[in-house]
């Protein structure tokens, strides 16, 4: 037993001074005659023997008495652990992704985790939390109750290992202190696995919350899957986990107006279609119903009106096979004989195809590069009979590898770059065995240091990209190649003319980083909004002659669509939403975890925090014991003779 003011336990002395009134009473006898004393003896020796007891008692209880409120007044305890008079530090990661939208017995997993840490921790206790999304150091949970009651699920979440690096930045420097990191999650399952690495210092509480059941429905997606001259066809596609649903709705509106709805009866996957009108504006949103998690229920998509693709073909050879793949519904095609080109309308376009052309001066290499440096993008399809210095000159100012002579020999085309961005939606699966595409010479790259998106049987490449400039290393004319016969021609080419306006998707998913091109054009000074309501934001963005380059990655923080604007004017909408990997309710077994103290409760946890540092008052059993001496003498004193 230990005490607060041990100091005080001096007054113990004072016990002396009840001892010395009880043993030297200083009280003067007075005479009384009596005519005959015979028949006072024997109650004369039982007086004395009963006085002598009574004092004794009463001496006994005032003793104890005053010893117990002296020692009351001490504080006297005891420690349940060697470490109770040392500094304790604790510092709670708490998870607010979207799949602590799962429910629990209290609520979701959320909810039932700030319950638990607004009921067991002491308000004026300092305390460090940190969420995915929000720092609260140093700090009480007087402090921020309100905050962590009005707690936003985040659409990311923090790598395990990166919330545990993040809470020991958190503690203090004090070596000395207990430090106490917990972290409260559910432990979905990521790519990156937990480590938790032993640490001297600090002590690794990991407590998952458990849902009640691990079933969910989400909208993974819709995209365009049929197109004609007056309608589009939407294919929504839907996942689920857990039991099989035999009926699901889905509604599409236009707005806040209800267009359609389907049902779908889903075990694992499940798709639905929509008809909507083409070439109008369609502001999108499904929806479907279910009680798990709620992030993932809504979809919102937009459909505006096309802006064309402006594409121009400088050509000294037939091009005929490129007015088929840039057609009028999307792209401006202009084609130009070489002996014609006006320089003038260069800016103007989006992508500029140098169809074979035997010789590039260098008013135009210039051209070319200013016209790449506003934001546009170039082809180059070489003739068989080029002055290679010329066009060398154009490789040098794009970091392509020059070109060395031309090699008559036949070369199939077998290499195919899947994962390149030109062809990343063209193909569902990997082939290996089609019907390759040949050339019967070809120019050989001096350098192998080229990012090759089809290659030939050598590994040399045919067609390759740096940066805003696509280069074919062939003639395409039927005299030399098959490949305008070729199935690789029109989803190749048809992508680099997309790629080179980016006119916006269906949607984009917040927390990633999205180029967005904007076709307009601004006067000086000016800029463009992301306009959400009441709401804006300036976006980053880079201006070019005749279009926008928008980026955006940390804005919008909320699913919905929202209109790009020049001040008050109206340009388009963009629709945004949240990241689907939430949906998956697969969790990590943290069971095997070494160096971490597991638990499956807040409370249970906070608890164990609170028992290694915390000791057991006795000074209320002193005082309680202090009254009962007081009681017990009173009562001696009255009954007592």
């Amino acid at each position: 037993m230990q005490f607060k003011n041990p100091e005080l336990l001096y007054a113990l002395l004072l016990l002396i001074i009840p001892i010395i009134i009880h043993l030297f009473q200083l009280r003067k006898f007075k005479s009384v005659d009596f005519t005959n004393v015979q028949f006072l003896k024997e109650l004369t020796i039982q007086t004395r023997k009963s006085s002598q007891l009574k004092k004794w008692l009463t001496l006994l209880t005032r003793m104890l008495l005053l010893a117990c409120a002296v020692i009351a007044f001490a504080q006297p305890y005891i420690s349940n652990s060697e470490s109770f008079n040392t500094k304790s530090e604790t510092v709670i990661y708490l998870d607010n992704s979207f799949s602590m939208q799962s429910p629990s017995a209290n609520g979701s997993l959320l909810n039932s985790a700030i319950q638990d840490i607004i009921e067991n921790i002491d308000e004026k206790e300092q305390i460090s939390v940190f969420t995915n999304d929000a720092n609260f150091n140093k700090t009480s949970i007087k402090a921020i109750k309100n905050d962590l009651i009005q707690l936003k699920h985040s659409p990311s979440q923090l790598a395990y290992d990166a919330a545990i690096l993040k809470g020991k930045n958190l503690f203090s420097e004090d070596k000395s202190s207990i430090k106490n990191l917990v972290l409260v999650s559910d432990f979905q399952q990521k790519t990156d696995a937990i480590t938790a690495t032993n640490d001297s210092l600090v002590k690794f509480k990991f407590v998952k919350l458990s849902p009640s059941n691990q079933n969910n429905v989400a909208i993974d997606g819709v995209f365009i899957s049929k197109t004609t001259v007056e309608n589009l066809e939407l294919t929504v596609v839907i996942k689920n986990q857990g039991d099989a649903i035999e009926t699901l709705p889905v509604s599409l509106y236009n707005g806040d107006q209800l267009i359609a709805k389907s049902a779908v009866t889903i075990n694992d996957n499940a798709t639905t279609t929509f008809t909507i009108p083409a070439n109008s504006i369609f502001n999108g949103k499904l929806i479907i119903d279910d009680q798990n998690l709620q992030y993932d229920n809504t979809l919102y998509f937009n459909i505006d009106k096309r802006d064309q693709i402006n594409v121009l073909a400088i050509n000294e050879t037939d091009d005929a096979f490129l007015q088929k793949i840039y057609t009028s519904d999307e792209f401006n095609y202009t084609s130009s004989n070489f002996e014609a080109l006006n320089y003038n309308t260069l800016e103007q376009q989006n992508l500029i195809i140098l169809n074979e052309l035997n010789d590039i001066p260098t008013s135009l290499v210039t051209a070319l590069k200013s016209f790449t440096d506003n934001g546009g993008y170039i082809l180059i399809i070489p003739s068989d009979e080029i002055r290679l210095n010329t066009y060398n000159q154009l490789f040098n100012s794009y970091g392509l590898s020059s070109f060395g002579g031309l090699n008559s020999v036949e070369k199939k085309i077998t290499s195919i770059n899947y994962s390149h961005p030109l062809l990343s939606n063209v193909f569902d699966k990997q082939v290996s065995n089609f019907q390759y595409p040949k050339v019967n010479s070809f120019y050989a790259n001096t350098s192998n240091q080229v990012n090759a998106i089809l290659s030939f049987e050598d590994g040399n490449s045919f067609l390759s990209q740096s940066g805003n400039a696509f280069r074919f290393s062939a003639a395409i004319q039927d005299e030399n190649s098959n490949f305008k016969n070729s199935p690789l021609i029109v989803p190749v080419l048809y992508n680099i003319g997309k790629q080179s306006l980016k006119t916006g998707n269906l949607y984009y998913t917040i927390g990633n980083e999205n180029t967005i091109d904007i076709a307009t054009q601004l006067q000086q000074d000016d800029i463009l909004t992301l306009v959400n309501g009441e709401n804006s934001v300036i976006p980053l963005q880079q201006t070019y002659d005749n279009k926008v380059e928008l980026i955006t990655n940390t804005y919008p923080d909320v699913a919905g669509i929202i209109s790009v604007q020049n001040k008050d004017t109206f340009l388009k909408n963009l629709s945004f939403n949240f990241n689907r990997s939430e949906s998956n309710l697969n969790y990590f077994d943290i069971n095997d975890l070494s160096n971490v103290t597991l638990d499956n409760s807040l409370a249970s946890a906070i608890s164990d925090i609170k028992s290694a540092t915390n000791v057991n008052e006795l000074w209320k059993w002193f005082v309680i014991f202090a009254v009962i001496f007081l009681i017990i003498e009173m009562l001696i004193l009255k009954f007592l003779k």
